[in-house]
């Protein structure tokens, strides 16, 4: 060995056994990569618990536990029984971006609490209504009752504050009786009968927000030191969405706003940071007295924007009193208040604790007699939509007249994509009776922006396609397989914002059918994109299925 590399040796093997440790000791946001919005957040005892905002997808409300803040695992939802999901709160036909939004999620006295909005556009007549409702448990994994609608509560967003006299409080938004510009919101407040879940007493009017007012939304109240903090969400959810704060003595106002606000925000950056419209935060004091804040934000991966549409990321909080001379100093929180921003890269908050792996791996192959908890259908699936039981070993998707275009419940199950670069492969077995049935796997984003890969019958024989509908519905490619003899095995890999469709029958390596550009699938909304397994007979009452004998997805992190 030359003596130049005998020297070389040691320095390396040190520089990598500190880059290891450095790594041991940090996190990587986001904490919940995939489309988990709105993040609320309570402790209890030594564990933390989550809830985030699922809109159209079933079961919704899905509730995380962690003992660290970072590593999270999934227990259950608020919303798993079709009977949760009535004419109130509906889930069955309900649009895209539609559904479910911000749940806010607490704990007191023994019981769990979340408030959430739920939104319906009528398809006849194009208006919004806003229902909000409260549902409740001993055990945050479940079961969690049936809704219960709060009346006369307009506007989203709601929020439980239960205060030290016993008092329980209601705060949401709407719009105020004399608004000063459009698209002005404003914060209410109105105490809340905790047996009935219902509005009693006076409603007060709390604040408009900081800067421009619009959209004011997202409220949590807190109490810190006798003073009582309304923090809110305001700007809009993309690149101007900001988190504001005010203080009163009195939980029902004035509220005074801070000089300083935003306390956070990406709108000062350039739109090309590896994370913007950030916003929509909870704050969580942990036993030591250190604070957080979990809260979304959007990676720009692709053009600034992202497939997984808004993710949960975590930042420190200190509280600092301000500075102004001659008049009373407030208390206030200063969020990531060594940079200002969302961190990639994080010192772990327990040193105890480890850091989660990047991009863990998913893979199920049906072996149990029910669906994990990862998978998400799109609204509330009809009955016989599959089967673990037809099949031994084999998740059985029948056709369905059904297609994800329509706002109804398509036959398709999927799992959320965390990562922009990624391996997603099953192995399925499909031989249809007719050329209207085909099966496959598709990303979606919802109803008009998703690619669909998958096979069908023709006169002459068995074709594999690749379709993407947006405004339009695009065949990208479609070719006939020769080979087919009712096995096959589908790929979608995306690596450097290009997306790789191929296939293989058996006995044969992957063949590439086509290559196309990842933005295919924006996120151009609330969601994120979701990866599964889709089946249809486009119109048609027939009796086909496909059977998928697993499936893996490999996402891969960007450094």
């Amino acid at each position: 060995m030359p003596k130049r590399v005998r020297f070389l040796v040691p320095f390396l093997l040190l520089l990598f056994l500190q880059l290891s440790m450095l790594s041991a000791q940090s996190f990587t946001n986001p904490v919940l990569p995939g489309g988990y919005p709105d993040p609320s957040v309570c402790k209890v005892g030594d564990v933390f618990y989550m809830a985030n905002s699922s809109f159209e997808y079933f079961p919704g409300i899905p509730i995380h536990k962690s003992k660290d803040l970072v590593n999270w695992t999934l227990i259950g939802h608020g919303l798993d029984r079709e009977t949760q999901c009535n004419a109130a709160i509906n889930l069955v036909d309900v649009h895209s971006n539609g559904g479910i939004y911000a749940p806010s999620l607490r704990f007191h006295n023994g019981t769990f609490y979340i408030i959430t909005t739920a939104i319906y556009r009528d398809a006849k007549t194009n208006k919004h209504s806003a229902k909000n409702f409260v549902i409740t448990a001993k055990d945050p994994a479940g079961p969690w009752s049936d809704p219960v609608v709060v009346k006369g509560a307009p506007g989203i967003d709601p929020d439980l504050f239960f205060d030290e006299d016993g008092r329980v409080w209601y705060t949401g938004n709407h719009k105020p009786k004399d608004p000063e510009f459009k698209d002005q919101k404003e914060i209410w407040l109105q105490e809340l009968d905790l047996k009935t879940f219902q509005l009693k007493g006076t409603r007060y009017s709390l604040w408009r927000g900081a800067c421009d007012g619009v959209w004011t939304e997202g409220p949590h109240i807190y109490k810190k030191e006798g003073k009582y903090y309304l923090m809110i969400a305001e700007g809009g959810t993309s690149f101007t969405h900001a988190i504001m704060v005010a203080v009163s003595d009195a939980i029902t106002g004035p509220y005074i706003s801070n000089a300083r606000n935003p306390i956070f925000s990406s709108r000062q950056l350039s739109y090309d940071n590896w994370v913007h419209s950030t916003g929509h935060g909870d704050l969580i004091e942990l036993e030591d007295g250190r604070w957080f804040m979990t809260l979304l934000g959007v990676r720009g991966d692709l053009n600034r924007k992202s497939n997984m549409g808004r993710e949960t990321f975590i930042v420190p909080v200190v509280w600092e009193q301000e500075v102004r001379f001659g008049k009373k100093k407030n208390l206030w929180p200063v969020v990531a208040p060594e940079t200002g921003r969302i961190e990639r890269e994080n010192p772990l908050i327990f040193e105890t604790s480890k850091a989660p792996s990047r991009g863990p791996k998913f893979q199920d192959d049906f072996k149990n007699d029910k669906l994990g908890l990862e998978w998400n259908f799109r609204r509330v699936p009809m009955p016989n939509t599959l089967s673990l039981e037809n099949k031994s070993g084999f998740l059985r998707l029948f056709t369905h007249p059904n297609t994800i275009t329509e706002r109804k419940q398509a036959h398709y199950t999927g799992i959320k994509q965390t990562e922009s670069d990624f391996i997603f492969t099953t192995k399925m077995l499909f031989s249809p009776s007719n050329n209207k049935s085909e099966a496959g796997i598709a990303i979606v984003q919802k109803d008009n922006n998703y690619v669909s890969f998958t096979v069908r019958k023709e006169s002459d024989g068995m074709v594999i396609e690749v379709t993407h509908k947006n405004k339009k519905k695009h065949n990208l490619k479609s070719i006939k397989i020769k080979s087919y003899k009712g096995e096959i095995k589908l790929k979608i890999e995306s690596s450097k914002n290009r997306y790789t469709f191929s296939y293989a029958t058996p006995g044969k390596r992957f063949k590439t059918l086509v290559t196309s550009s990842a933005d295919l699938v924006l996120f151009t909304g609330f969601t994120g994109a979701h990866i599964g397994l889709y089946a249809t007979s486009n119109g048609l009452e027939n009796k086909d299925h496909a059977d998928f004998d697993w499936v893996k997805y490999i996402p891969k992190p960007r450094n």
